[in-house]
């Protein structure tokens, strides 16, 4: 069976699907992505994809000429096409092809689903290495804080980190301030307290990031959003990653630094089963929503 994407306005064969050459997106990367991951025939957190998909696209001034209820039905129209219940989705929104005047002019949205392909377990395990990016965020930058499609810089900077064997880039702003990894959100432990960059850094607001932070809160963990700096990442006692396909990744390097004893920390443990929970709760929760008709 051919794989099926939802490209506009209905389902097509993958190696069928196409975009105009004047797609703003294709030309300027002037458009926004998600990625998701559904559990049991269910996406855990779509309403938090959803609201920022739409918050960005607003402060972007990226046209979005659907609405919620209309990517969430083409959504699971992408999974059930395609027999998929644990899956990785990508979904992809532009402002639509140039060529057309703007009162006209249709965004365009893509809607693609593959089975999930975990991380390797040793990852989880052993926790993996982080390299820094040369790389720095300037927050000025108007994009920065928001998925938008130009992400070259991050991809470049993620291949890097694979070439030396890292799993994840850190990037920091231009005035030294931690902010993020290539494709996830950074968490820090010191003293059983969890730290993390503001928001306003900025970075992405992160749905892993978002649930990270409300499972701490009902568990009476400390949690603090400030400022960090290199310091602090070498000063830590655990670090970790968030992203809704990695879930929590324990972080054992960072260069040549070994983090504490190099191996995950009983605080990462701990959060890796509540967001584990989390999730299947969340999902199977929304399960009898009627969304896989």
């Amino acid at each position: 069976m051919a794989e099926k994407v939802f490209l506009n306005d209905k389902l097509v064969d993958v190696d069928k699907a196409g975009i105009s050459v004047t797609d703003s997106g294709f030309l300027y990367g002037a458009g926004l992505f998600e990625t998701m991951r559904s559990y049991n025939g269910v996406v855990f957190s779509l309403k938090d994809h959803l609201d920022r998909l739409f918050f960005s696209a607003g402060a972007l001034s990226i046209k979005n000429t659907y609405s919620k209820k209309y990517i969430t039905d083409a959504i699971y129209k992408v999974l059930k096409a395609n027999k998929l219940t644990d899956a990785r989705l990508r979904l992809t929104l532009t402002g639509g092809p140039m060529s057309e005047s703007e009162e006209k002019r249709r965004s365009t949205l893509l809607i693609a689903a593959t089975k999930l392909q975990p991380y390797p377990p040793e990852y989880y395990k052993n926790g993996v290495l982080v390299v820094l990016s040369p790389f720095r965020q300037n927050p000025a930058e108007p994009i920065y804080g928001h998925k938008t499609t130009s992400y070259f810089s991050r991809m470049l900077a993620l291949k890097s980190a694979h070439q030396k064997r890292a799993a994840e880039a850190l990037w920091f702003t231009v005035d030294n301030r931690l902010a993020e990894g290539c494709i996830s959100n950074v968490f820090l432990v010191k003293d059983s307290a969890l730290y993390t960059p503001p928001i306003e850094t900025p970075v992405l607001a992160g749905v892993a990031r978002k649930t990270v932070c409300q499972i701490t809160l009902k568990n009476s963990i400390e949690f603090v959003e400030k400022n960090l700096y290199i310091s602090d990442v070498l000063d830590a006692d655990e670090v970790f990653l968030t992203n809704v396909i990695m879930q929590i990744m324990p972080i054992s390097r960072v260069e040549k630094h070994t983090v504490a004893n190099g191996k995950p920390g009983p605080l990462t443990k701990k959060l890796q089963k509540k967001l584990d929970k989390c999730i299947k709760e969340n999902c199977k929760a929304k399960k009898t929503e009627g969304r896989q008709k």
